[in-house]
């Protein structure tokens, strides 16, 4: 690979890597959301263990929002870490909804979306245009 001299402009982003961006920015934000209202449900027991719990997993899945939040930063500007951060989290995600689907026998409406976006999401990640974009070398700064 050869470095870009800085008279060159850097290459656009390819579509396919804006939407993906633009997926992963909305779920993230939405997880940061879930996250808050689940930490702020931790106020409708009176059990401390309970309560316990509930605070926990709200922090985490907010954590894990604001991760998908820089995940999608890096993947913006090229980050190969970011486009295998992604791939990672996507598989895991469609092997755990399959596991539920078997599990539970019916498919909703939901989770319909939530594989079809996950399935969307790797396409976009792994497109010829896509690896290219992530491939290239990114000058120092």
């Amino acid at each position: 690979m050869s470095e870009a001299s800085p008279d060159t402009p850097p290459p656009r982003r390819p579509v396919a890597v804006t939407l993906a961006v633009i997926v992963v920015y909305l779920g993230a934000i939405l997880s940061v959301v879930l996250g808050v209202i689940v930490l702020l449900a931790r106020y409708e027991t009176d059990d401390d263990a309970e309560r316990l719990v509930v605070s926990l997993l709200g922090i985490g899945i907010a954590l894990f929002g604001l991760l998908g939040v820089s995940v999608a930063s890096g993947l913006a500007r090229g980050s190969r870490l970011s486009q295998w951060l992604l791939t990672l989290f996507a598989v895991s995600q469609l092997v755990l909804q399959g596991i539920a689907v078997t599990v539970d026998r019916a498919v909703d409406v939901v989770t319909a979306v939530a594989i079809g976006l996950e399935v969307l999401l790797l396409v976009a990640l792994w497109l010829p245009t896509s690896r290219r974009y992530m491939r290239r070398s990114v000058p120092a700064t």
